[in-house]
């Protein structure tokens, strides 16, 4: 404690400045309503986003798996024609294959089960005998041979006439077709999401500046620069970034993981088969989970550099 002299000289004390707390705030509110309305985006649009590249995996791996089941399968078809033997013709057919370089199994159906599988469509208990139900062979190529196809249309041709060989490269290009026209809606749809979080970020964060204008003009009339209440913003952002894509992705994979779950538990039923044979275990593996993680930090990344970029570029207009 010091002393000052008032005009009659008596000393009068004075009282030592006492250093007073600081409370530090960040320059944008965190539990604003915009901000929480800015986290449920985020949120909606990384669920949709981890779904779109669940779907596009799920879709990718089926069609795979067709594509490997076909391509080495091939289908002998023997029509039957009026005065000729066509289990004699099946008989000769299958010999011409099975003794074919890069075959590894023949099967030839019977007349039963030929006309059982026409049962889906036409029931059960019909007399098809006047029918020209054609018989099948089924034919399992070896596992990295590559049959010279041509030649063996030709032997069997020769050999037996009215006999088809289907090698199902139709099916082929469609399923390469399908899966290929699956896997660009899913990218054309990720982008257009990722656009929708950024013309929401630059609305908030348009919104966050608005609502802090004096703050900010303090800040420009006491030296600070551009960088640092971008900066501010940009940390701001990218937690609610983070928050939201959290929130977003770890629904899409408690889905995903519940899915499986349930695909695994029905997979015995006739309708779990089918849909099991359709689209797989519904099981996206530790590469779509991967994929999920990596569209969290993504979309955290999008929404901190928009945030940083909006308010940059209305500083700079300010200036």
């Amino acid at each position: 404690m010091s002393e000052t002299v008032r005009s009659d000289f008596t000393p009068v004390p004075r009282v030592s400045a006492v250093p007073q707390p600081r409370y530090e705030t960040p320059l944008v509110p965190r539990n604003s309503i915009a901000g929480r309305a800015l986290v449920a985006v985020v949120a909606i649009m990384t669920f949709l986003a981890s779904l779109t590249t669940g779907g596009v995996i799920l879709v990718s791996k089926a069609a795979s798996e067709w594509q490997s089941d076909v391509s080495h399968e091939m289908t002998v078809q023997i029509i039957p024609a009026s005065g000729r033997d066509t289990d004699a013709d099946v008989a000769k057919a299958t010999a011409v294959v099975k003794n074919f370089p890069g075959i590894a199994d023949v099967q030839a159906y019977t007349r039963e089960q030929s006309a059982k599988l026409l049962e889906p469509w036409l029931g059960s208990g019909l007399t098809l005998d006047e029918l020209p139900v054609p018989r099948l062979i089924v034919v399992k190529v070896a596992r990295g041979a590559a049959p010279d196809l041509p030649l063996l249309r030709n032997d069997l041709t020769q050999q037996v006439p009215g006999a088809v060989l289907d090698d199902h490269r139709g099916w082929i290009d469609r399923m390469r077709t399908m899966s290929g026209t699956a896997i660009a809606i899913g990218v054309t749809i990720l982008v257009l999401m990722i656009a929708a979080t950024i013309l929401s970020v630059t609305f908030a964060t348009r919104g966050a500046m608005a609502t802090n204008k004096t703050v900010i003009e303090v800040l420009h009339f006491v030296g600070a620069k551009n960088r640092f209440i971008a900066e501010n913003f940009q940390r701001h952002f990218l937690l609610l970034g983070l928050e939201g894509g959290a929130i977003g992705g770890g629904a899409a994979v408690a889905l995903f993981a519940l899915a499986a779950g349930l695909s695994r538990w029905f997979g015995s039923t006739a309708g779990g088969e089918q849909t099991t044979a359709l689209f797989g275990s519904f099981a996206i593996g530790i590469g779509g989970y991967v994929a999920v993680l990596f569209q969290v930090f993504l979309i955290a990344g999008v929404t901190a550099f928009t945030s940083r970029h909006t308010v940059n570029s209305t500083l700079e207009m300010i200036d």
